[in-house]
């Protein structure tokens, strides 16, 4: 059976050797396709096969640097840093807060220049209960 495309309003038949020469084509590129991808997936699999060896050489040389030290010194080690670490935390809250009340401050005096008496008196209903700080220190 021949098959027909339609092309600008025409008819056009193939003949079997034009559709077989087309199938032939198509089959040949879908090789080179294949091959192609077979040659990146030795590709990839190369590389995958050095970065593991990467990794097991710094592992090896990790393992070697730490085998010196008792493992005391090593968690004592760490327990410093985490401890340094903390006190830059517990540093960076204090700053929190001291800013967080300044603004607090800044924001009660905008308030009380530019709004009504009965609406100081609901903010002031509601934020009652903090505590008013000191003013900043000026560096």
């Amino acid at each position: 059976m021949i098959e027909k495309t339609e092309v600008s309003g025409k008819r056009k038949g193939l003949t079997k050797q034009e559709t077989e020469q087309i199938l032939i084509d198509n089959f040949t590129n879908l090789q080179r396709v294949l091959t192609n991808l077979s040659i990146k997936f030795d590709e990839l699999s190369t590389n995958m096969s050095k970065l593991l060896q990467l990794f097991e050489i710094s592992a090896k040389s990790f393992a070697e640097k730490y085998s010196d030290k008792k493992p005391e010194e090593v968690i004592d080690k760490s327990q410093q840093i985490d401890k340094e670490y903390l006190k830059k935390l517990d540093s960076l809250l204090d700053q929190n807060k001291t800013i967080a009340k300044g603004i607090m401050l800044m924001e009660n005096k905008i308030r009380t220049r530019d709004t009504p008496q009965s609406f100081n008196e609901e903010t002031e209903s509601r934020f009652g209960g903090m505590n008013k700080s000191n003013p900043l220190p000026k560096y």
